[in-house]
């Protein structure tokens, strides 16, 4: 007498799955006004704000204040995308058992999760062609260097750490409004401390220090001078490596206190 072993999904099935998920990611986040608001219209009130106030100012040795407001405004908004739509999707999958329906199917959690990334990552460039456009306009003055392409690579690192932060954060969060308060109480501090709003060589000394153990200051640095033109490939790689580092230690976290439900 012979038992049946389990049919195996077809070799397409993963990357079909993987499509439709990251077809229904990008659908979901644009048709949601609120959330197309606050990920590119809000962070740039910031951006115009404080060209506005700080117009034809220079610091650093002549720099334009205006190359330190566009990337840290911009780092912030990729981070705070970043991490907040990960992090609410993460705790309604899980308030509604969507997770656990993922976890009957064939189709495994990194391919969820990769599509999320594919999407984040979507939107990170687009909020930097965004805010260099309003930033380049010639009211506000913004200086590109040529070596802007180097951002890229950063924008992705940045997206990838900023996730994982949002997973733990969903992994902890049960309702939206726990979501809402650990997302703002990680973010807020972190985006005045690492100079994301103000720059950084303009903090106290041991503010300047500490902030390095913040992912934002990685991402704010590494693209204030790429679109400064002072990147260097061992600066680029310090702060590519540093967010690289956040990655692994907030997906080992999100890794370990995940919950497919929430009544487990």
């Amino acid at each position: 007498m012979t038992t049946a072993t389990p049919a195996k999904p077809a070799a397409s099935a993963v990357p079909s799955a993987y499509a439709t998920l990251t077809r229904a990611t990008f659908l979901a986040s644009v048709r949601d006004r609120t959330t197309v608001f606050f990920t590119f219209a809000f962070p740039l009130v910031f951006l115009v704000v404080f060209g506005l106030l700080f117009r034809g100012q220079n610091v650093d040795g002549g720099l334009p204040y205006i190359n330190y407001v566009a990337p840290g405004v911009l780092s912030w908004g990729v981070g705070n995308a970043a991490l907040f739509g990960p992090a609410f999707a993460l705790m309604h999958w899980r308030r509604d058992d969507i997770l656990r329906l993922i976890w009957r199917t064939p189709t495994p959690l990194p391919t969820v999760l990769g599509s999320r990334f594919v999407v984040a990552v979507g939107v990170g460039l687009s909020q930097a062609v965004l805010f260099t456009a309003v930033a380049l306009l010639p009211f506000f003055g913004l200086h590109l260097d040529g070596s802007w392409p180097l951002a890229l690579p950063l924008l992705v690192f940045g997206v990838a750490a900023f996730l994982s932060m949002g997973l733990v954060v969903g992994s902890l969060a049960d309702t939206p409004e726990a979501v809402a308060a650990i997302a703002n109480c990680v973010m807020v501090p972190m985006a005045f401390l690492s100079g994301a709003f103000y720059p950084a060589d303009l903090l106290p000394g041991w503010i300047r220090t500490a902030s390095w153990v913040l992912p934002l200051r990685y991402l704010d640095d590494g693209l204030t001078d790429v679109l400064a033109g002072r990147a260097s490939f061992g600066s680029l790689a310090l702060d590519c490596g540093g967010l690289a580092a956040f990655t692994v230690v907030f997906g080992l976290i999100a890794a370990r206190i995940f919950r497919w439900s929430n009544r487990t």
